[in-house]
């Protein structure tokens, strides 16, 4: 394949210059019944140039965390993007619950500390449930965003925390959450689900990394998924390469701002999201662009848990 040389292979993330496709980390707990292949599909990871990894403590409670702790060594030079807002809830509809309230977002850095085993988390994701599939906040879990942030930024002040990020957020959430500075957004987004667009484009002026989960859609019962589109199929047969890297890469391609952070229990699985990165470097993805740009978004009516 030849090279685009308009495409960024690293983005910024918290100051840091990283490579554009990470790893997130929350179907290791597939791997609950074998501790030894989660690690090794870490180190692989670490390997294959993966420098970001997106967690939380709520990912099989502890669980995740204790194998990044075990796997990641500190010459690794991995970034760990942690984040809070919501608390474990196995006996629930969804396995987790709001957890919004200032207090319980200091608990929850807390518990991160102590389960990664480290001083500082360099970046800790604010989980607001303003947008997206998933939980919404009731009662005393409706938080003003000034409120939660006051929290954040007296940790990051205070050295515990190195960045701050948001997630399931809306353009005016971030407006508003601005002035505390934020390194990076992470909403639900992909070829086919693209409401979000002008809050990409928001983070793209205001160089704030752009880290959209379910990349490939269809997390959820009813949501579209990438990997059935027509064009992506014809795209994936003409470049010779699987449909989900023609996602990723899409995703790549359509922003300078966008890092990716494909999660995965299967390592042939992470080796083809990490190869995505290469493909989004290919001039051969010019010829294919057209007809997946024109791809008409199809956001699903989805529960709210």
């Amino acid at each position: 394949m030849t090279s685009s040389s308009t495409t960024p292979t690293t983005g910024r993330l918290a100051g840091r210059s990283v490579s554009r496709v990470g790893y997130g980390a929350m179907q290791l707990e597939r791997l609950r019944g074998d501790r030894a292949a989660a690690i090794a599909l870490l180190r692989r990871a670490v390997e294959l140039g993966v420098d970001h990894v997106d967690t939380a403590q709520f990912y099989g409670d502890g669980f995740v965390n204790d194998l990044l702790r075990e796997a990641l060594r500190p010459e690794d030079g991995v970034v760990v993007v942690t984040k809070v807002g919501a608390d474990p809830d196995p006996d629930g509809p969804i396995p987790l619950r709001p957890a919004q309230r200032p207090e319980e977002i200091r608990a929850s850095v807390e518990d991160n500390l102590r389960s990664l085993g480290v001083e500082q988390l360099p970046v800790v994701n604010l989980r607001r449930l303003d947008t997206g599939p998933g939980l919404r906040a009731e009662g005393d879990q409706v938080v003003d965003v000034e409120d939660q942030l006051a929290v954040l930024t007296a940790l990051r002040d205070a050295g515990t925390i190195g960045a701050i990020g948001l997630s399931s957020v809306t353009e005016d959430v971030l407006r508003r959450a601005l002035p505390a500075g934020i390194a990076c957004v992470q909403n639900a987004y992909s070829l086919v689900s693209r409401t979000d667009e002008a809050l990409l484009r928001r983070c793209e002026a205001e160089g704030i990394a752009w880290v959209p989960f379910f990349p490939l859609g269809g997390a959820f019962p009813g949501m579209p998924k990438v990997t059935d589109e027509p064009a992506v199929l014809a795209a994936s047969t003409t470049l010779g390469v699987t449909p989900s890297q023609v996602g990723l890469a899409w995703l790549l391609r359509h922003s300078p701002s966008t890092l990716l952070i494909p999660g995965t229990a299967d390592a042939v699985h992470l080796e083809q999201n990490v190869a995505a990165g290469d493909l989004a470097l290919s001039a051969d993805l010019d010829a294919v662009l057209p007809s997946l740009d024109a791809v008409p978004p199809r956001d699903a009516e989805i529960p709210l848990g």
